[in-house]
Parts: structure tokens; C-alpha cells; sequence
């Protein structure tokens, strides 16, 4: 755990500071001078307005997947109308345990508030002093406002001295003054902003707008040499994917991880992961889950000192649909989801799926392709029996009192299945297939093929 003081400031002066920092002593508005002077290891940062306002975006995108409906108030804050959502995500407990841990993935703390006016919800949020921010009925949130203190509500800042000399110290107070003085002396934003915390005033709002395509960069805060430790920033990533497919009612089958490595001189060219689904996604366990194995299989280049992520294939959104009567082993969007998982595991060139040929010579007709969406479909086995293994390439077997041999004598179980093809190329064949069985029971593929003047025994395939 770092113990070292980190402390934000602007033209000279502290604006926050973390934990350890405030137990050494500093407070907000000390000069940069007196923060060395108290604690000579404390990092200052000076403060970056254009990095602050693109991670609000970045968080901002990632909350898109639980209401449509986000709004960014001031650089620190944003609104979420959330209610149509408190059905969807198990109600307002759930539903908040969830924001906070989608903002916490993204990197960042929050504090939150809910009421049924979003300047109330705020003004909850600001609250340092109180336990409860919650409060979903008029009554209760107009008991809980009026108890907090005057200096919350942003329009008060201006007129601190005259309200603390008259004894106003609380919007209930506030809200008691006669209103046309106080509009007189405070002026009409003041009273607006007091209307719509109680909610006696319409409330408007430019709610965020998911942009047309996701292409999203991230810039690391150090060099990355650890394909693992990539994966933290790239959950950040990912959750704004998941916001912005949300929003545009989207699922993803196919996105692209580009690793940038150094400039200049030394430059190296990115890195690119892609990442293709058996079936379109849109959740972020599933899809942070393929990250983490394919991040887990990844030989860096070289130190990587920022991410962009790309989402290059597209289709609607189509919610699963449950059964009355589920399938036993589970849903078709499990088996895809096992098959990306293997993939992303083990390489696409080592999880395969049949892909027969339409062709009667078995070592021709059975092929095999990379699982994914791509492959083509199977056909129709065919009516006769067919071994569960089929060998790479026929085994020679040796004749004994004139039975084909293979740990001991074998003896025909079926009659002769005659497959004559190939006539057309130089892989011609004419053989004579039959089951048979040793004396362990085992039951094995083998075919008899003229070579020259005799024929010649050879096994091909093994029957579970």
C-alpha cells in the first residue's frame, strides 16, 4: 500500500488531497509551500482540467448500462435518472451497490445520493455530514433537505456572510425567508436552484449521447511491462463498451485491443489483440473474462503506455429468451460461451469443430475447422455406424491363420461395407469396411484394400 502523500493543486493552492495527506496536516486552500514544508515527500499534481472532464466522459459512457438517462452537472458530478431501472437491476439498494462498484472498476470513489428530484440527489451526494442519502418519497426527502446546511445549494456561496449574519444555517431556514426579499437580495437563481431540490420547479437536462461508433483510447499513468497488468486499464475499457452498447441497444461479436507501445525513435507498432465471439455479447463479465485469458497468452513487444479499444463488428441486441423447460447441460449461449472461453484460452488452432467434406473416403470426408462463427455448419451424420476416432492415418495390421491382428485375433462382427471412390484423382480407393472385435471387448474400424496382387489389412478408426 502507498503511504506517500498525493495532493492536487491549482495556481498554488491545494484542492484535494488524499488520506494520507490529511493526516499529515493538510487542508484545502494551503499554499504549495506549506505542503513541502509539512510533508517534503508529498507529490503534488497539478490539476488537468481536459483529463478531469474525459474521465467523467469515460465514466459517464460506462453508466449508460443502467439508464439512458446521464446527464453531467458540473466537473465532478453527474445525474442518472434511474426510474424505469429500479425494476430492471433489483431496486434502489441494488441498483446502487452496482454504480458504485461499476465507478470503483473504472478507478474512481463515489458518493451517492438518490431522491426524486436529481438536485435533491445531489445535494444528498455533497452531504458529508449525513448517514442516509436515500430518500425515495417527497415527505421523507423534504424532512432530510431541510436539515442540511445552507452552504450545499451552489447559488448561497455568493451571499455566505449576509446568511450566517441573519442565522440562516439550513435550507429549511432558507426556504422559510419571506421569497420575494430574498429573491431581491440573492437574486432568481437562487430560488430556481431551492424549487427544484424540493421539487416545485421542472428540471432540465442534456443527457449524453452515445456517439456512432466505439473507438475509445486510454492513456496509461506509467509504462505497463506485464501483459497482466494491462488488464486493469483495459476493464476500464471494456466497462465504457458496455455502457455504450447498452445504450445503443448493440452487442458486440468481434473488438479489437490495440497496445501502444514507445515513440519516437524507438517506436514499435501496436500491438492488436482481437477478440471474436461464437455468439454476440454485451455483458461485461463474459467479455473482461475472454480479455483475461487472451492478456494471459500475450507476449509484449515492449513496455505499453496506452490502450485504445475498437468495436468492429456490430449486430442488434437480442435478449436471450428462457424456456419453460430448460435444456439439460444448458442454454445454446452457454455452449458459446464455453467455446469462446477454450478459444481464448487455448488459441483458435486448437479448439475445432467438425466440418465433414461430401466425400465417401473418411480420411477426406472428415474435416475440421476453428470453432467460432465462421465455421460452417455440420452435416448430417450419415445412417451407417461410424467410429468415435478416427486415426490420423491408417494403421498397417498384420494377418495371423488368416485374421487380421491387433493385440490379439479379431473377429468380424459385421459384413462387408464396400466404399469405391476417388476414381477422379490420384487418392483412388477401394476398400471393404468392417466392425471388429478383439478379445477385450474393444471394438475397432478396419478395412481390407487390394495393394498390387493381395489385399492388405489396416485399422482406421476405434469405436468408444
Amino acid at each position: 500500500m502507498d503511504l506517500t502523500p498525493n495532493v492536487v493543486v491549482e495556481h498554488g493552492q491545494v484542492i484535494a488531497f488524499c488520506e494520507c495527506a490529511r493526516q499529515a496536516g493538510i487542508r484545502t486552500g494551503m499554499r504549495s509551500g506549506g505542503v513541502t514544508a509539512l510533508a517534503p515527500d508529498a507529490k503534488l499534481h497539478q490539476r488537468d482540467g481536459e483529463r478531469e472532464r474525459s474521465a467523467l466522459d469515460g465514466v459517464a459512457l460506462s453508466l449508460l448500462q443502467y439508464t439512458p438517462e446521464v446527464a453531467m452537472v458540473d466537473a465532478a458530478s453527474l445525474v442518472l435518472d434511474v426510474s424505469a431501472s429500479l425494476a430492471a437491476f433489483g431496486g434502489r439498494l441494488a441498483l446502487c451497490r452496482r454504480v458504485r462498484g461499476s465507478v470503483m472498476q473504472m478507478g474512481y470513489s463515489a458518493r451517492l445520493g438518490m431522491a426524486p428530484t436529481a438536485q435533491a440527489a445531489l445535494l444528498f451526494a455533497h452531504a458529508a455530514q449525513i448517514r442516509l442519502r436515500r430518500s425515495v418519497r417527497q415527505p421523507g426527502m423534504v424532512r432530510r433537505l431541510d436539515a442540511l446546511p445552507t452552504m450545499l445549494l451552489p447559488a448561497t456561496k455568493p451571499h455566505a456572510d449576509w446568511l450566517d449574519g441573519i442565522g440562516c444555517t439550513t435550507l429549511g431556514q432558507l426556504r422559510s425567508l419571506p421569497r420575494a426579499g430574498l429573491q431581491r437580495r440573492c437574486g432568481a437563481a437562487l430560488i430556481e436552484q431551492l424549487d427544484k431540490a424540493y421539487g416545485e420547479a421542472p428540471e432540465l437536462y442534456d443527457w449524453v449521447e452515445a456517439p456512432q461508433q466505439f473507438d475509445t483510447r486510454l492513456e496509461l499513468p506509467e509504462r505497463v511491462e506485464q501483459a497482466e497488468a494491462v488488464l486493469f486499464a483495459a476493464r476500464r475499457l471494456v466497462l465504457q463498451m458496455v455502457g455504450w452498447l447498452n445504450a445503443r441497444q448493440l452487442a458486440v461479436s468481434c473488438f479489437v485491443l490495440l497496445l501502444e507501445h514507445e515513440r519516437g525513435r524507438q517506436a514499435v507498432a501496436p500491438s492488436a489483440l482481437e477478440i471474436t465471439l461464437a455468439e454476440a455479447a454485451w455483458r461485461e463479465d463474459h467479455l473482461v473474462r475472454l480479455l483475461k485469458e487472451r492478456l494471459g497468452r500475450l507476449e509484449l513487444t515492449g513496455p505499453v503506455i496506452a490502450l485504445r479499444l475498437v468495436a468492429s463488428r456490430l449486430q442488434a441486441m437480442a435478449p436471450p429468451t428462457e424456456s419453460l423447460f430448460p435444456e439439460p447441460g444448458g442454454s445454446a449461449a452457454d455452449y458459446h460461451r464455453l467455446i469462446e472461453l477454450l478459444t481464448a484460452r487455448l488459441g483458435k488452432e486448437n479448439v475445432l469443430m467438425p466440418a465433414p467434406v461430401a466425400d465417401y473416403r473418411p480420411e477426406i470426408g472428415n474435416h475440421w475447422l476453428p470453432a467460432g462463427p465462421s465455421a460452417a455448419k455440420p452435416l448430417a451424420p450419415p445412417d451407417v455406424e461410424r467410429p468415435f476416432w478416427l486415426l490420423e492415418k491408417p494403421l498397417p495390421l498384420l494377418l495371423r491363420d488368416h485374421r487380421p491382428f491387433y493385440g490379439s485375433p479379431l473377429k468380424l462382427l459385421t459384413s462387408p461395407e464396400r466404399i469405391e471412390s476417388g476414381w477422379w484423382d490420384a487418392n483412388c480407393a477401394v476398400r471393404d469396411y468392417f466392425m471388429a472385435q478383439g478379445e477385450d471387448q474393444a471394438c475397432y474400424w478396419i478395412y481390407r484394400e487390394r495393394m498390387g496382387e493381395e489385399w492388405r489389412w489396416f485399422l482406421h478408426g476405434l469405436f468408444a
